[in-house]
Protein backbone atom coordinates (compact mmCIF):
# COMPACT_ATOMS: atom_id res chain seq x y z
CA UNK A 1 0.00 0.00 0.00
CA UNK A 2 1.38 3.92 -0.64
CA UNK A 3 1.57 6.26 1.33
CA UNK A 4 0.38 9.62 -1.19
CA UNK A 5 1.00 13.26 1.08
CA UNK A 6 1.12 16.62 0.20
CA UNK A 7 -0.35 19.09 2.72
CA UNK A 8 0.49 22.51 3.87
CA UNK A 9 -0.68 23.92 7.66
CA UNK A 10 0.19 26.90 9.11
CA UNK A 11 0.73 26.23 12.82
CA UNK A 12 1.01 29.15 15.52
CA UNK A 13 1.91 29.51 18.93
CA UNK A 14 3.78 32.33 21.69
CA UNK A 15 7.00 30.13 20.97
CA UNK A 16 6.55 30.67 17.28
CA UNK A 17 5.34 30.66 13.94
CA UNK A 18 5.86 27.15 12.03
CA UNK A 19 4.52 25.88 8.65
CA UNK A 20 4.49 22.93 7.17
CA UNK A 21 4.40 22.02 3.84
CA UNK A 22 5.62 17.92 3.36
CA UNK A 23 4.95 15.93 0.36
CA UNK A 24 6.34 12.90 -0.24
CA UNK A 25 5.21 9.14 -1.56
CA UNK A 26 6.00 5.71 -0.26
CA UNK A 27 5.56 1.89 -1.18
CA UNK A 28 7.58 0.68 1.27
CA UNK A 29 6.29 -1.58 3.96
CA UNK A 30 8.35 0.32 6.38
CA UNK A 31 8.78 3.73 5.96
CA UNK A 32 10.88 6.19 8.60
CA UNK A 33 10.24 10.20 8.45
CA UNK A 34 13.72 11.17 10.80
CA UNK A 35 14.97 14.80 11.04
CA UNK A 36 15.69 16.87 14.29
CA UNK A 37 13.39 17.46 17.16
CA UNK A 38 10.90 20.43 15.72
CA UNK A 39 11.47 19.84 12.48
CA UNK A 40 7.24 18.86 11.81
CA UNK A 41 7.25 14.95 12.22
CA UNK A 42 4.85 14.66 14.29
CA UNK A 43 2.77 17.19 12.80
CA UNK A 44 2.76 15.37 9.58
CA UNK A 45 2.03 12.03 11.57
CA UNK A 46 -1.19 13.68 13.25
CA UNK A 47 -2.53 14.89 9.51
CA UNK A 48 -1.80 11.38 8.22
CA UNK A 49 -3.63 9.61 11.06
CA UNK A 50 -6.27 12.49 11.04
CA UNK A 51 -5.25 14.08 14.38
CA UNK A 52 -4.74 17.42 12.54
CA UNK A 53 -5.86 18.75 9.44
CA UNK A 54 -3.60 20.34 7.12
CA UNK A 55 -4.70 23.86 5.39
CA UNK A 56 -4.77 22.44 2.29
CA UNK A 57 -3.66 19.68 0.26
CA UNK A 58 -4.14 15.92 0.12
CA UNK A 59 -3.58 12.83 1.78
CA UNK A 60 -4.14 9.18 0.42
CA UNK A 61 -3.49 5.33 1.04
CA UNK A 62 -3.59 3.00 -1.71
CA UNK A 63 -6.24 3.95 -3.75
CA UNK A 64 -8.51 5.99 -0.90
CA UNK A 65 -8.38 9.59 -0.88
CA UNK A 66 -8.39 10.14 3.23
CA UNK A 67 -7.87 13.92 2.66
CA UNK A 68 -8.37 16.49 0.20
CA UNK A 69 -9.61 19.95 0.59
CA UNK A 70 -10.46 20.54 -3.68
CA UNK A 71 -12.77 17.58 -2.95
CA UNK A 72 -13.78 18.01 0.74
CA UNK A 73 -12.98 15.27 1.79
CA UNK A 74 -11.37 14.63 5.29
CA UNK A 75 -12.28 10.85 6.72
CA UNK A 76 -12.29 11.01 10.53
CA UNK A 77 -9.31 9.45 12.18
CA UNK A 78 -11.08 6.27 13.37
CA UNK A 79 -12.57 5.75 9.63
CA UNK A 80 -8.73 5.77 8.61
CA UNK A 81 -8.42 2.72 10.33
CA UNK A 82 -4.93 3.28 11.50
CA UNK A 83 -2.99 1.95 14.66
CA UNK A 84 -1.75 5.04 15.92
CA UNK A 85 1.18 4.91 18.81
CA UNK A 86 1.45 8.04 20.71
CA UNK A 87 5.30 9.08 21.98
CA UNK A 88 4.15 8.97 25.88
CA UNK A 89 2.34 5.50 24.90
CA UNK A 90 -0.98 7.74 25.94
CA UNK A 91 -2.30 5.19 27.92
CA UNK A 92 -5.40 5.72 30.46
CA UNK A 93 -3.89 5.77 33.55
CA UNK A 94 -7.38 4.56 35.50
CA UNK A 95 -7.60 1.60 32.91
CA UNK A 96 -6.19 -1.65 33.45
CA UNK A 97 -4.02 -3.26 31.05
CA UNK A 98 -7.02 -5.29 29.64
CA UNK A 99 -9.51 -2.48 29.52
CA UNK A 100 -6.65 -0.11 27.84
CA UNK A 101 -6.48 -2.39 25.24
CA UNK A 102 -10.18 -3.13 24.58
CA UNK A 103 -10.79 0.47 24.24
CA UNK A 104 -9.58 0.31 21.12
CA UNK A 105 -12.59 -2.63 19.96
CA UNK A 106 -15.03 0.03 22.31
CA UNK A 107 -17.63 2.24 20.27
CA UNK A 108 -19.86 3.89 22.80
CA UNK A 109 -18.90 6.06 25.11
CA UNK A 110 -18.25 3.88 28.51
CA UNK A 111 -15.04 2.43 29.24
CA UNK A 112 -14.62 -1.42 29.04
CA UNK A 113 -15.04 -3.24 32.38
CA UNK A 114 -11.94 -4.31 34.45
CA UNK A 115 -12.49 -8.16 33.46
CA UNK A 116 -13.59 -7.48 30.02
CA UNK A 117 -13.11 -10.46 28.05
CA UNK A 118 -12.72 -9.87 23.85
CA UNK A 119 -10.88 -12.13 21.46
CA UNK A 120 -8.70 -9.90 20.21
CA UNK A 121 -7.51 -8.02 23.00
CA UNK A 122 -6.51 -11.83 24.60
CA UNK A 123 -4.85 -12.87 21.73
CA UNK A 124 -2.91 -9.58 22.03
CA UNK A 125 -2.43 -9.60 25.71
CA UNK A 126 -0.70 -12.65 24.49
CA UNK A 127 1.36 -12.59 21.92
CA UNK A 128 2.88 -9.82 23.34
CA UNK A 129 3.02 -12.10 26.84
CA UNK A 130 1.15 -9.19 28.81
CA UNK A 131 -1.70 -11.66 30.92
CA UNK A 132 0.06 -11.58 33.71
CA UNK A 133 -0.25 -7.89 34.38
CA UNK A 134 -3.57 -7.75 32.59
CA UNK A 135 -4.75 -6.88 35.70
CA UNK A 136 -2.21 -4.16 36.30
CA UNK A 137 -2.77 -0.40 35.91
CA UNK A 138 -0.11 1.94 33.46
CA UNK A 139 1.89 3.36 36.25
CA UNK A 140 2.70 -0.58 37.68
CA UNK A 141 4.16 -1.53 34.73
CA UNK A 142 7.65 -1.26 33.37
CA UNK A 143 8.79 0.36 30.12
CA UNK A 144 8.66 -1.74 27.72
CA UNK A 145 5.18 -3.04 29.15
CA UNK A 146 3.55 0.02 28.48
CA UNK A 147 5.25 -0.25 25.31
CA UNK A 148 4.41 -3.57 24.47
CA UNK A 149 0.33 -2.48 25.92
CA UNK A 150 0.16 0.59 23.26
CA UNK A 151 1.23 -1.49 20.28
CA UNK A 152 -2.02 -4.18 21.29
CA UNK A 153 -4.40 -1.17 21.98
CA UNK A 154 -2.92 -0.14 18.54
CA UNK A 155 -3.26 -3.61 16.50
CA UNK A 156 -6.05 -4.74 18.53
CA UNK A 157 -8.38 -3.30 15.67
CA UNK A 158 -6.29 -4.77 12.98
CA UNK A 159 -5.50 -1.89 11.10
CA UNK A 160 -3.99 -1.50 7.74
CA UNK A 161 -1.09 0.69 8.68
CA UNK A 162 0.77 1.10 11.99
CA UNK A 163 1.87 4.75 12.80
CA UNK A 164 4.60 4.60 15.30
CA UNK A 165 5.57 8.87 16.85
CA UNK A 166 8.99 8.31 18.28
CA UNK A 167 8.54 4.60 20.08
CA UNK A 168 11.59 3.82 21.68
CA UNK A 169 12.36 7.27 22.99
CA UNK A 170 11.13 6.92 26.43
CA UNK A 171 12.95 3.75 26.82
CA UNK A 172 16.29 3.22 28.32
CA UNK A 173 18.95 2.07 25.73
CA UNK A 174 19.33 -1.40 26.74
CA UNK A 175 15.87 -1.97 26.81
CA UNK A 176 15.62 0.20 23.48
CA UNK A 177 17.39 -2.22 21.77
CA UNK A 178 15.68 -5.36 22.64
CA UNK A 179 11.89 -3.21 22.05
CA UNK A 180 13.78 -2.72 17.97
CA UNK A 181 14.08 -6.35 17.91
CA UNK A 182 10.77 -7.56 18.79
CA UNK A 183 8.69 -4.63 16.77
CA UNK A 184 11.20 -5.83 13.56
CA UNK A 185 9.91 -9.50 14.45
CA UNK A 186 6.66 -8.49 14.72
CA UNK A 187 6.16 -6.45 11.75
CA UNK A 188 7.80 -9.81 9.80
CA UNK A 189 5.09 -11.66 11.06
CA UNK A 190 1.87 -9.82 11.16
CA UNK A 191 2.95 -7.89 7.68
CA UNK A 192 1.22 -4.90 8.54
CA UNK A 193 2.82 -1.79 6.56
CA UNK A 194 4.28 0.99 9.42
CA UNK A 195 5.40 4.98 9.40
CA UNK A 196 7.66 5.63 11.81
CA UNK A 197 9.04 9.32 12.88
CA UNK A 198 12.08 9.14 15.13
CA UNK A 199 15.40 11.43 15.58
CA UNK A 200 16.88 8.59 16.74
CA UNK A 201 19.77 6.90 13.94
CA UNK A 202 19.80 3.19 14.91
CA UNK A 203 15.90 3.16 14.38
CA UNK A 204 16.20 4.76 11.08
CA UNK A 205 19.20 2.39 10.27
CA UNK A 206 16.71 -1.01 11.51
CA UNK A 207 13.79 0.56 10.18
CA UNK A 208 14.43 2.67 6.85
CA UNK A 209 13.50 0.61 3.79
CA UNK A 210 12.23 4.09 2.48
CA UNK A 211 13.68 7.09 4.24
CA UNK A 212 12.38 10.84 4.43
CA UNK A 213 14.13 14.01 5.82
CA UNK A 214 12.07 16.45 7.27
CA UNK A 215 13.73 19.89 8.12
CA UNK A 216 12.29 23.13 9.49
CA UNK A 217 8.85 21.72 8.29
CA UNK A 218 10.12 21.01 4.79
CA UNK A 219 11.25 17.39 3.03
CA UNK A 220 15.10 18.14 2.71
CA UNK A 221 18.17 16.34 1.50
CA UNK A 222 20.01 15.08 4.89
Amino acid sequence: MMFDVDIDKAVHSRERSFRLNVRFRSEARRTVIYGPSGAGKTLTLQAITGLLTPDAGSIAFGDEVLFDTAARVNIPARARRFGYVFQDYALFPHLNVRQNIAFGLAHGPLNPSPDVQHEAAERWLSTFELTEVAGQRPHQLSGGQRQRTALARALVNSPRALLLDEPFSALDPGLRQRMRGELDDLLGRIGVPMLMITHDREDLERFGEARIYLQDGLIAQP
